[in-house]
């Protein structure tokens, strides 16, 4: 007589062991379509949840039901490489650990929303299932609202401004659905976090290095496409009060320089004298903050004007904190569509104060930076500048670029809410602002073909730009 324990311990087996061939095969059938994922793909090892009624991913392991994923086999094999490449791509897309104080159900269905857009636009044999009307519909609202990439933030955030009710929610939900994310914030050691956070790092930064390298000729309009998304998610951030400081200056201020002196002979001088210190601190220091500084603002049709006050307002912010500008600075803050509208002089956090109050833009017309340029040189020219270092230019991109470096840092700052890339002239930065980088002081900079971050005065380029929209089109679709 058979013992029943041990029947069952080797149909659990043989249940497993054919679960594992199943992931592998969906694994090497994924490799053979998309070459460039092939060290992302191997980056996640199996293992059989028998509690789990479905599958889950914690960066290390895929963990998978053995009943749930024999039914979505029997179904079909397609349908467990989608699985399969929705979890990496989540690893991928660094969605484990990017939700920070995002709302939990909106964040979960903003990433599974972005993962199967990625993969529905991935016209290959081995994945292709025909999107449900409500998918196309989802899709489409997304980009009329402004977003030509769909990343989670970009998705969670248009969710949050939709305020869809309860069961929209829910219907969402279960129309994108694949994986279970329990997993994704669950307690483990930091080094854990930090090992699982730097391996995906490195396998996006060598998929983008893959698509990179293709070339057009090779590349399909489905692997641009995710080369774009990938791009997106490179970005680097930097804290937006370091990033001014490339432009500040050395100078003399008055305050007392406490590491000028040796504080064993003042000491010393102290104790045996009473009052009299050996050594004294010197009464200056050399600090490097802004002093003179431009900014111009394109007041142009195509350009929102909450979105210009926003960036204007974090800016001012920035500035106006005591350890990032002298004493006495002067900034000016130039208003320009296709000519300058207006320049206001800004000398000390009283007065930034008093313009930001009564702010206002004009203009609204056409897109041209050559006049803002020329102007500051005018300024430079007429001593209004002394030690310019370097001018904010923010605008959706669609003007005339001087061709000429001018004799200072420049940066065109844009808004992601609809990411398309725009050629920028190599002599300049290009920095993506998102509405959250926006409240919270945060910049990015993307890692785009050709990109150079250097030290050096005659070649700074970023990849990487944004677009906006003031008005959202409706499209007055049912969910």
């Amino acid at each position: 007589m058979i013992d029943p324990i041990r029947h069952q311990q080797l149909s659990e087996l043989n249940q497993v062991e054919l679960c594992t061939r199943i992931l592998g095969s969906a694994r090497n059938e994924l490799y053979l379509n998309m070459h460039y994922l092939d060290i992302a793909l191997s980056s996640l090892g199996f293992q059989a949840d028998w509690g789990r009624k479905g599958a889950a991913c914690d960066g290390f392991l895929i963990y998978y039901g053995p009943d749930f994923l024999l039914e979505r086999y029997q179904k079909s094999r397609v349908l467990v490489n989608r699985l399969y490449l929705h979890m990496v791509f989540h690893c991928l897309f660094g969605h484990l650990d990017g939700r920070g104080n995002r709302d939990k159900t909106l964040w979960d269905l903003a990433c599974d929303i972005a993962m199967e857009s990625v993969i529905d636009g991935l016209y290959q044999k081995c994945l292709r299932v025909p999107p449900s009307m409500m998918r196309r519909e989802t899709y489409l609202r997304l980009k009329n609202q402004g977003l030509t990439v769909f990343t989670a933030e970009g998705i969670c955030r248009k969710l949050k401004e939709m305020n869809l009710n309860e069961r929209k929610l829910q219907r969402l939900a279960e129309e994108f659905h694949v994986d279970d994310h329990d997993l994704w914030e669950q307690e483990m050691p930091k080094r854990s976090v930090m090992q699982r956070q730097n391996q995906w790092k490195d396998n996006r930064e060598r998929l983008q290095t893959e698509l990179e390298t293709m070339g057009a000729k090779d590349a399909s309009k489905e692997d641009r496409e995710l080369l774009s998304q990938i791009q997106v998610e490179n970005r680097q951030r930097y804290d937006y009060r370091e990033f001014l400081k490339k432009f500040a200056v050395v100078r003399e201020e008055m305050q007392v320089d406490p590491d000028s002196f040796d504080p064993i002979f003042y000491t010393l001088g102290l104790e045996m004298y009473g009052n009299l210190p050996l050594i004294e601190p010197l009464e200056t220091k050399e600090v490097r903050r802004v002093e003179d500084f431009a900014v111009v603002l394109d007041t142009s049709m195509s350009c929102s004007g909450s979105l210009i006050r926003k960036f204007l307002e974090e800016t001012y912010s920035v500035l106006s904190a005591s350890e990032s500008y002298f004493r006495k600075v002067n900034i000016h803050i130039i208003q320009c569509d296709e000519k300058v509208q207006s320049d206001v002089a800004i000398h000390s956090q009283e007065e930034m104060k008093a313009y930001m109050e009564k702010f206002s833009l004009s203009g609204f017309g056409g897109t041209d930076f050559r006049p803002a340029f020329q102007y500051v040189e005018e300024l430079r020219a007429k001593g209004e500048f002394s030690r310019l270092k370097g001018l904010i230019y923010f605008t959706d991109g669609k003007g005339i670029y001087p061709v000429k470096k001018p004799p200072y840092d420049t940066v065109f700052v844009f808004l992601e809410d609809n990411y398309t890339d725009i050629f920028v002239p190599g002599w300049a930065m290009k920095v993506i602002l998102s509405s959250e980088d926006l409240e919270g002081g945060e910049v990015e900079v993307s890692r785009g073909p050709g990109m150079r971050m250097e030290n050096k005065e005659q070649n700074r380029t970023a990849e990487g730009d944004f677009f906006f929209q003031e008005e959202i089109p409706k499209d007055g679709m049912q969910w």
